[in-house]
This record gives structure tokens, sequence and C-alpha cells, in this order.
């Protein structure tokens, strides 16, 4: 591999991990995979008395979700990240789930990149990479422990292994196995990427690259595997006999129509607004339409264009739509677009039009890095709740200091923008080691975190009188004398501030902590540089953070 080549993928494996490092904190949508990560690691799995022991520690039976999710990919983060773990400490360990997730994409990206390279020259490999690394969305979410994302990186090495190969048999063999991975991601991880399989598999059908004695015994397998490994290790965590997650989820989102639920977009909205957004610059359309009606690059554009768009197609009648739902198809659609620029690039010199559309290519990618950084800014200013139990942590007495725990009350808010079990037991301790009379003061848990929603039980006196803190988006709470000793604020729309316009200031009698300090201090700074101007993330209180003044 040249110089060049080893550059390229060093930025495709250090960008992912700049986004993880710049927005470390989760959504509620993560939060399965990484709660059960957490618990596999510090409470293991038991082997009697499983139904009581999961009851009473593991937190996906406090908070079952609408649809009990596989728990096959915490299995394995937690497994791959425990020596890590071991070797860096447990406070670093949402960090290092999180990487190691993220490590297994990229490979897959890189598979991708090495097939492309194999496939179509080098010229497009390298064309992908920058393309794919200034995109914000794919970066960002290769960490992030969605169940879409373990599909991602099945369905990457599926395109991967679609393509050509000198070797007939070698091509057979990576296309049987793309559909070994295809088939292990709709039955294990998201039922949606059976629409990829099928579409793919239709493709390679007609286009004479397997024959259905090829496909039938190969898919019946891959199933086959694919239950056995996740019905026995799933009905086991659930404590359902037998449990097919995948199955319940199809059957809760699909057939009932559930997912509407959670909102409702238009038919067309993937293409109209899904992946304009997801390729953000404003030359990839235009490259994969040059590609795909291009004679030099259309038969290569088309066998990864027509799978990619019959999934997105597809998909679309689903009426409930999500950007992160059609992630899969970003990774190909960019390969088609490297074709048509590696094209144009290669012939810069033969036309003006090519030396121009040249111009315009090179200059597209620093303004796609720059619009991605700022939506990376951006996103990181989301996880008001992760910054604030970080806070919380910060303001607490050392442990030598305690008789026991202290305790505090998260609410909804705090809990769906960043708050995790990592961040509740930053040292790793099993619940049980909370109990002062079980632990030495070093080793005693200093927090436990009561994530109680229900309005009746919020009312009771005595739910307020045993607690010591309180991370709350509302600063009167109903029981008690409660102190805000800061407040953590998150992003709330851009705001554009002219020379002699004052930008609003919350008149309350707190510090404002972490991101929304740093933003304010940048605004200052920027405005006097600019003469008043300012162009940037506006900042709100989000959540407070309480101390309970007659517990102190």
């Amino acid at each position: 591999m040249q110089p060049a080549d080893l550059q390229l993928s060093a930025i495709l494996i250090i960008t992912p991990l700049f986004h993880l490092l710049f927005a470390p904190h989760t959504k509620v949508e993560e939060s399965f995979n990484l709660q059960a990560a957490h618990d596999i690691l510090v409470y293991g799995t038991p082997t009697h008395n499983v139904a009581a022991r999961f009851a009473s520690v593991y937190d996906h039976f406090t908070f079952p979700g609408a649809v009990p999710r596989s728990f096959i990919g915490a299995v394995v983060l937690s497994g791959l990240s425990q020596p890590l773990i071991w070797l860096s400490g447990f406070q670093h360990a949402q960090t290092i789930v999180r990487g190691t997730l993220g490590a297994f994409n990229v490979g897959c990206l890189l598979m991708l990149r090495q097939s492309l390279a194999s496939a179509f020259g080098k010229g497009v490999a390298r064309w992908w990479i920058l393309l794919q690394v200034t995109q914000f969305h794919v970066m960002y979410y290769l960490t992030r422990t969605l169940p879409n994302m373990y599909s991602f990186g099945l369905t990457t090495l599926a395109f991967a292994f679609i393509l050509p190969k000198s070797n007939p048999a070698e091509s057979l063999r990576r296309r049987k196995q793309a559909i070994f991975f295809l088939t292990l991601s709709a039955t294990v991880f998201r039922a949606e990427t059976a629409i990829l399989l099928v579409a793919i598999t239709l493709h390679l059908l007609l286009a004479s690259q397997l024959t259905l004695r090829d496909v039938i015994p190969t898919f019946i397998l891959s199933f086959l595997f694919a239950l056995v490994i996740s019905v026995p290790i799933d009905s086991y965590f659930w404590q359902q006999w037998p449990l097919w997650p995948e199955l319940a989820g199809f059957y809760f989102n699909a057939i009932k129509g559930s997912s509407s639920d959670w909102g409702v977009s238009s038919r067309h909205w993937y293409f109209t607004s899904a992946l304009p957004r997801l390729f953000i610059n404003p030359l990839t359309p235009l490259l994969i339409v040059f590609a795909l009606y291009n004679a030099g690059t259309r038969r290569q554009a088309l066998s990864l264009f027509v799978p990619s768009m019959a999934f997105v197609a597809v998909y679309s009648l689903q009426p409930h739509k999500e950007t992160r739902f059609i992630l899969y198809a970003v990774p190909p659609l960019t390969a088609v677009a490297a074709l048509g620029a590696d094209y144009i690039t290669t012939r810069a010199s033969r036309t003006t039009a090519n030396r121009l559309v040249t111009y315009a290519l090179y200059a597209s990618l620093p303004l796609s890095l720059a619009i991605s950084s700022a939506m990376l800014v951006l996103s990181a200013l989301n996880y008001p709740g992760g910054e604030a139990i970080m806070h919380l942590h910060s303001l607490l007495p050392p442990s030598s200091a305690l008789d026991g725990p202290m305790y505090a009350h998260a609410d909804v808010l705090t809990c769906m923008t960043g708050l995790t079990l990592f961040h509740q037991n930053p040292h790793g301790l099993p619940l049980a080691l909370a109990n002062p009379d079980s632990a030495s003061p070093d080793e005693r848990a200093l927090l436990v975190v009561d994530k109680t929603e229900r309005d009746i039980t919020l009312g009771y006196p005595r739910f307020w009188e045993r607690l010591d803190y309180a991370l709350e988006e509302k600063s009167a709470l109903p029981m008690g004398d409660w102190e805000i000793l800061g407040v953590v604020s998150g992003y709330d729309g851009i705001e554009i501030l002219k020379p002699g316009q004052e930008e609003e200031k919350q008149q309350q009698p707190f510090d404002v902590l972490g991101l929304g300090r740093s933003v304010a201090e940048v605004r200052e700074r920027t405005r006097a540089l600019t003469g008043g101007w300012w162009v940037g993330p506006r900042m709100t209180p989000k959540i407070n953070i309480m101390r309970r003044r007659d517990n102190v």
C-alpha cells in the first residue's frame, strides 16, 4: 500500500475516534446496548437464581423498553472491551465500549475500501475515503451503540464482498459470505436489513452472479446459525422462553404499526431530506448521476446503486423515518460518487469542463469538512444529562468524608440526554458495594441515582427526604429545601447577534457549567474581534444541579 493510501486509511480510523472523544455522551436511543454492556461487565452472567439476579441488578428488567432487544451485541462488546477496561480503569469503560464498536465498523469500512481498490482501482478508493470522512453522520454514528450500528458493519462487509474479484471461485465464495452477513444482520440486529438482503440477492441473481442453488442453502444455513445464536442467549437474558427479539420488534413496528407513535414522515423524506443531509457535499448527488449515465462507469455504479436505492425506496413505505435507519446505504452510494469523481479527475486535462469540475471537487472537500465539523460541535452541545452527572461527581465530597453513599434523583431529560450506568457507577462497583458495611471507604460507591419518573411517586414527601442531590429540568422541587449548585445548558438553535445587540441573559443566581460556559466565553471573545457580530449556537438552561440543604 502506498504512503498516500496509508495516510487516508489512518484518517478514516482517526476521524470517528475524534468524534467519540469530542462528543462522549449518548442519547436514550443508545441506552439499551450501553446499559446491557455495563451490567454484563459489572455483574457477569449468573448461573443460579438467574431470574432473581437479573431482576435485582440488571437495568433491562427495570427499563425493558417497548420491545426486547438482542443482547448479542452487548455480550460481544463487553467481552472484547474487558481487557482494555482492566488495563485503563473502569472510569474509561464507556469510551472503551463505544470505541470497540467503532473499531469494528471502521474495520468493515476499510474492508470496503480495499474491495473498491481491487475492483475499481486505487483512485476510486481514495476518492471514496475523501468523500466519506468529510461527511458527518456516518463518522458520528460509528461508535454509537444503536442496533443499527451493529448492522452497519455487517451490511458494509456485504457490499465489500459483492464487488468482483479476478478469481471467479473467490468471487462466488465472497458473495455467499455477503448473504451470510446480511442474514445475520436481519435476524439478530435489525429486521429491516432483510430488505437489503432481498435487494442484493435479486440483483446478483439477475446479473447471473449467483444462482438459486447458491442462494437457498447459504440463506438457510445462515438463518439457522443466526437463530441458534440469538434465541438461546436472548431468551436467557430476558428470561422468556423462547424469544427471538427481532421477530418481536418486527411485529411491533411493522405489523402493528406502532413505530408511527414516534412520528410520521412523508414517503419521499429519505430522498428529499435525509440523503442530501447524509452526503453533505452538494456535488455527491451529481457525481452519482454522472457515474450512472457515463458509459465508462455505468456497469460498476449500478452494482452498488441498485440494491442501495431499492432498500431506501422500499423502506420509505414505513411511516416512521429517521436518518440513521438508512445509514447502510451511504457507503455504497458514496462509492458510486467516487467512481464519478475518479473518472473526471483522471481526465481533467482532456476538457475544460473536466478541469473545472476537478477544481470544484477539490474545493468541496474542505467546505464539506467545515460543515461536518460545525455539525459535530452543535451535536456535542445536545447532551446536558451527561454533562450534569459528570459535574455532580466533581461536586461530591471525598469518599473518606462519607458514612454511606449519596443519593440523587435524575429526571427524564437527564436520562434522555446522557446519563448512563457507566456515569452513575464510574468505579464499576456491584450494587451491593453501595452498602457502607460491605466495602472500605476507598471502594465505596459514592452515588446512587434514582430515575423514578412517575408523577405520583414524585409527589410523596418521603421520596425527596432520602435524597441528597437532584438533576432536574425544573428548578422548583415539590418537597424540601434545595439549593442550586449550577446549571448545565443545552443547544437551542442558532442565534445571530449584531453590534450593540445584547444576548439574552438568564437572571439566575448560579453558575453555568460545562460547554454552556465555554460557548459563552467563545461568543464574548468573537464579538470583541468582530465588532459585536456573532453567529453561533444559542444555549439555554436545561438541567439544574441541586443539593438538599437540610441534608448537608
